[in-house]
């Protein structure tokens, strides 16, 4: 039932069909239910070119959207584009075609200081500040990720001994509208890392009904007077190793 609001993002539609959904491309099934997106494109090169991957399949459209296989695992992995309408959409059409088990790999830039580059992040919920997440929960401020599966990625974590820090991402539309005013705000709620997918892409799994869970790492600093880009694009190892963890991570959870 659509609820009117005096702004247009606030009127939620709580309707599970639209007049276009992600079966109305007919975009047929995987064979797997389990899935990384990074956005470490070095990273798919490198698998690329070492042979761990392999095409599976290229989902047609004006921006093609190219997913592999790993071949030794039965997980899938693709390059998520940016913000959430790209990659959170995406992530809804995925479902449809069979993804029930998501893990979620990227950077982002860190409103503590005290976040080092490659500190990882497991994402605890996102503070809403898109627009694209409105159309698929109620408002609110913050949006969270399942629990139990957060609990679950945590243990994982410990397991494998790999520090990590656990928390909010700030999700934003505009990367040039991050204004000290509003950093300052977004790190007195909570958030630790600001990126542009994280609010869509945990709204679009609550709202289906699947297993989603994000590791960020620490990236550029936003905290201080100036922007330090602090060659976090470098960190080759940090985002390798990353892509690798997600991939043992999403059998389980």
């Amino acid at each position: 039932m659509l609820k009117k609001s005096e702004y247009p993002i606030m009127e939620f539609d709580d309707a599970k069909t639209a007049k276009l959904n992600p079966d109305s491309f007919n975009p047929g099934r995987f064979d797997t239910d389990k899935m990384v997106i990074t956005f470490f494109p070095e990273v798919i090169k490198k698998l690329i070119d070492g042979k761990r991957i392999s095409p599976e399949k290229v989902i047609p459209g004006e921006n093609p959207v190219e997913i592999y296989k790993f071949n030794d695992a039965d997980v899938l992995i693709t390059l998520g584009q940016v913000g959430c309408p790209a990659c959170a959409g995406n992530l809804d059409l995925f479902q449809e075609m069979g993804i029930r088990r998501v893990m979620f790999c990227g950077g982002g830039g860190v409103l503590d200081r005290n976040i080092e580059v490659g500190q990882i992040l497991l994402v605890e919920g996102a503070i809403r500040d898109d627009g694209f997440s409105y159309h698929y929960l109620p408002p609110a401020r913050v949006v969270y990720t399942d629990k139990t599966t957060t609990d679950r990625i945590a243990a994982l974590l410990e397991r494998e001994k790999v520090p990590y820090l656990r928390g909010l991402t700030w999700t934003t539309d505009a990367i040039f509208r991050e204004t000290a005013d509003k950093i300052e705000l977004r790190k007195a709620e909570g958030g630790k890392i600001v990126e542009m997918e994280q609010a869509g892409c945990i709204a679009v799994a609550l709202f289906r009904g699947f297993q989603y869970g994000a590791l960020i790492y620490g990236g550029d600093d936003l905290s201080g007077e100036e922007w330090s880009e602090r060659g976090w694009r470098s960190r080759e190892g940090i985002r390798y190793d990353l892509v690798n963890l997600c991939k043992k991570f999403v059998y389980e959870i």
